[in-house]
């Protein structure tokens, strides 16, 4: 991991002071969000520049056979780059954190995969990942490179090399889908669908008891890169306040927790990262 070259802001660093001060002897969990994705390439959904979009309901591909094409269509331009992304300081810093022992391991919502191709060995995908597909029907998981092959050889007219704008879930826009054919299941013929949280749909309860696990045996809760603005994020939050345990957010700009957060820090995720796991480790 490589350190920094540049000197923190006097707020941010004086919040790391208190920080350091605040967890250390303490062992705690890490829940993530977009924002530590964002120097790997890949765009935050609320952040400042983000582009303001209406993310696809579950329910709006389940209903229609036009928002399943269209859903397809982006989400398969979109995904080469965002498979392309590879980890950056951040998500090496919370490898380090977990390798010492002080971070017990990282629950994200990001569907990126980035936290386990940089090294975190304990991850908690809160709303699943990217790189897997599922049959809506009978349950049969796909590799998404195989899928991705099958979109390919089934629609040659999409332009896979033409610049794309992405999103966090590695959605991309898509403005003719009308002759864009959509897979389905080879075992049943059953729908098909990355294996990710919709809006409108519920984390898997078993996810939110890991999540919720990685919490109950920690003695604080760092939260790095998001808005908290999903109800998953809110959740362990009001989890780790209700086992009174220290809350240390970091995120550059507002978000839903910081008045219940024992300490803010108003700075970048890797930056922040970085010297806390240089300090702490």
């Amino acid at each position: 991991m490589t350190t920094l070259t540049t000197a923190l802001p006097a707020e941010l660093a004086r919040g790391i002071d208190q920080t350091v001060e605040l967890l250390s002897g303490r062992r705690f969990a890490v829940l993530t969000g977009a924002g530590v994705s964002t120097d790997s390439g890949i765009p935050d959904y609320r952040g400042e520049g983000a582009p303001k979009r209406t993310p696809m309901t579950f329910q709006q591909f389940l209903a229609d056979d036009r928002f399943r094409k269209r859903y397809w269509a982006g989400s398969h331009l979109g995904y080469r780059r965002f498979a392309a992304a590879h980890p950056n300081d951040g998500h090496r810093a919370l490898v380090q954190l977990e390798a010492s022992g002080v971070a017990n391991g990282v629950i994200t919502q990001n569907v990126d995969g980035l936290h386990k191709e940089a090294g975190s060995r304990r991850v908690v995908d809160l709303h699943g990942a990217m790189d897997r597909v599922l049959c809506l029907v009978c349950g049969q998981i796909f590799a998404r490179e195989a899928i991705t092959a099958r979109i390919d050889a089934a629609n040659p007219w999409l332009d896979t090399e033409g610049a794309v704008e992405i999103a966090p879930d590695g959605d991309a826009i898509v403005s003719d889908i009308d002759a864009f054919i959509v897979p389905d299941c080879t075992v049943c013929g059953g729908r098909l669908k990355p294996d990710v949280v919709f809006f409108g749909e519920f984390v898997p309860a078993e996810k939110y008891r890991e999540a919720s696990a990685l919490v109950r045996s920690a003695d604080a809760l760092i939260i790095a890169g998001s808005s908290l603005a999903v109800n998953s994020g809110i959740r362990l939050l009001e989890e780790a306040r209700r086992r009174r345990l220290p809350v240390v957010i970091v995120n550059r700009g507002q978000t839903k927790g910081d008045g219940r957060a024992t300490i803010k820090l108003d700075g970048g995720t890797t930056e922040t990262l970085v010297e806390l796991a240089k300090r702490l480790s």
